[in-house]
């Protein structure tokens, strides 16, 4: 049981420490070499875990990039009350409470999209179950906001879902590129102005 939990442990931090390294410095420029580094482990604690960087880059997007967009941007839109409000509120607010840190390095799954969406199709495919699991959670809300009328029924709610996630991680590419939050500041008028336009 104790050495389950130590390896268990091991795991956590090997994952914790590639997740810092992918997001800061890159997934095709970190070896496994700087990942133990940082870890202080040695290199056979990572093959005891992990085949190889793919096997490692998989775990890193299951369980830290797609914990943080669930609950950062899927979660929310569950939540009961006004459909419009909800989206209203993960879009607009959720970008105002990046600390620095986060706004310096972007998105990690966005990140991961531009550098490794079409390396492989492993990565690509999970990747791409995140956005889909958070479109069709946009789709539910947008169709439910319909309904309780404070969404435009003519509105499409796939087209919709898609511009408010390629919005979204656009904007937190572009970030990267300024020092300071005028630029979101634009955004965020801009997607207000284009939410305004959902209400019935």
């Amino acid at each position: 049981m104790q050495q389950d939990l130590k390896s268990e442990l091991t795991k956590q931090l090997i994952i914790d420490n590639a997740f810092n390294l992918f997001y800061e410095k890159g997934f095709k420029t970190t070896s496994i070499e700087k990942i133990m580094k940082a870890t202080t482990l040695s290199k056979g604690a990572f093959y005891h875990h992990y085949k190889n960087k793919k096997e490692l880059g998989l775990e890193v997007i299951d369980l830290k990039i797609q914990k943080r967009v669930y609950d950062g941007m899927i979660s929310p839109l569950g939540e009961s009350g006004d459909a419009f409000k909800i989206i209203e509120s993960t879009f607009l607010n959720r970008i105002k409470s990046f600390p620095f840190y986060d706004k310096k390095h972007g998105c990690p799954m966005n990140n991961f999209i531009n550098e490794i969406g079409d390396y492989e199709l492993a990565y690509q495919n999970a990747l791409k179950s995140i956005v889909e699991n958070w479109k069709n959670a946009l789709i539910a809300l947008i169709e439910r906001g319909k309904i309780e009328n404070s969404i435009n029924k003519s509105v499409s709610s796939k087209a919709v879902a898609v511009y408010l996630i390629s919005a979204f991680e656009g904007i937190r590419g572009l970030r990267k590129l300024y020092v300071d939050d005028l630029i979101l500041d634009d955004y965020i008028m801009g997607l207000s102005l284009y939410l305004k336009q959902l209400k019935p």
